[in-house]
């Protein structure tokens, strides 16, 4: 038996079932991984972030092949400088985006006027007042705890979230430390009324990414991922290798020069190839599931706090 389905502001504007997101990771968020989320009841991401246009769009018309739930995508819109992102995204017919690294100035109205509903990724509370600013739909409120390209100067999600909670109104999406439904319970706790999940999503069955940084995920610890370039822009939380420890050492330096064999370590699993994108959590992943199996125990482990806390201190 499936999980009761949350009615709240997110699952109305959406259509899903769970306000559960799966993170935009570049190359890895398509088809294959995506409509396994959203054939869960959950939302499925396309990224943008590759630049790869033409695949992308085959891998949306993949999407509606293999699903008829309500998938999204994301715009990162520092890697797409120069584009026709915006019209492209509006093309293919879909009825959410996340937006990310880059001012929601340049797409939030042309998005919204195509019936688009827009949540953009923010690290801090100056970043997020901003994004209203723009008109935003929602928010994705994201610690530094999350893998990936991050503000210099991190902000833990149990403080972030509450400090935006308390001075927006707009619904939240909750992200960084998130996998399972104990923390998808103290997010909504903290505000929140959806979550993402990036790590999670990246080392389940259904990720197209090599099995050696899966496998390096499960056997990782909490104290195994770097936070590198924090003088510079981007910083970057990653998984702990040779390559990204000697990058710790440094405080300043190109990232994206790292990045040029980044297809070697995501599907022909070579760590040192690149730097390796994994948050905190990896710490809590200790074997391989599929997304439907995170999406269910994640609501289930949800409900299951929520008893727990009304039984404990209910009044």
């Amino acid at each position: 038996m499936n999980p009761k389905a949350i009615h709240n502001r997110i699952t109305e504007m959406t259509g899903v079932d769970y306000p559960i997101f799966q993170a935009p990771m570049g190359w890895i968020a398509r088809a294959q991984l995506a409509s396994a989320v959203s054939n869960s009841g959950a939302m499925g991401i396309i990224e943008t972030s590759s630049g790869e246009f033409d695949a992308i769009k085959g891998e949306v018309a993949k999407m509606h092949d293999l699903t008829d739930k309500p998938f999204g995508m994301n715009v990162a819109l520092a890697f797409v400088k120069g584009t026709n992102v915006i019209d492209f995204v509006i093309e293919q017919g879909i009825k959410f985006v996340t937006t990310s690294s880059g001012s929601p100035n340049l797409c939030t109205r042309q998005f919204q006027e195509a019936g688009i509903k827009v949540f953009h990724v923010v690290p801090t509370l100056d970043m997020a007042l901003k994004a209203l600013d723009a008109g935003v739909d929602g928010l994705v409120v994201e610690g530094g705890e999350g893998g990936g390209f991050k503000n210099p100067q991190p902000v833990a999600t149990m403080v972030l979230l509450p400090l935006i909670r308390e001075r927006t109104e707009v619904p939240i999406i909750a992200a960084g430390g998130i996998c399972d439904g104990a923390t998808m319970a103290a997010a909504f706790a903290m505000g929140a009324e959806g979550v993402q999940l990036g790590t999670a999503m990246l080392s389940c069955t259904d990720s197209p990414v090599h099995p050696n940084w899966k496998n390096a995920i499960y056997q990782g610890k909490e104290t195994d991922t770097v936070f590198l370039n924090q003088q510079g822009r981007p910083a970057l939380r990653a998984m702990r290798t040779e390559r990204t420890g000697e990058l710790e050492l440094l405080g300043q330096f190109q990232p994206f020069e790292h990045m040029a064999n980044i297809l070697d370590l995501y599907f022909g699993g070579d760590l040192e190839a690149a730097i390796p994108l994994t948050g905190q959590v990896m710490g809590r992943i200790h074997e391989a599931r599929s997304a439907a199996d995170i999406v269910t125990s994640t609501m289930t482990g949800f409900y299951q706090s929520l008893s727990r806390l009304d039984a404990s201190y209910g009044q």
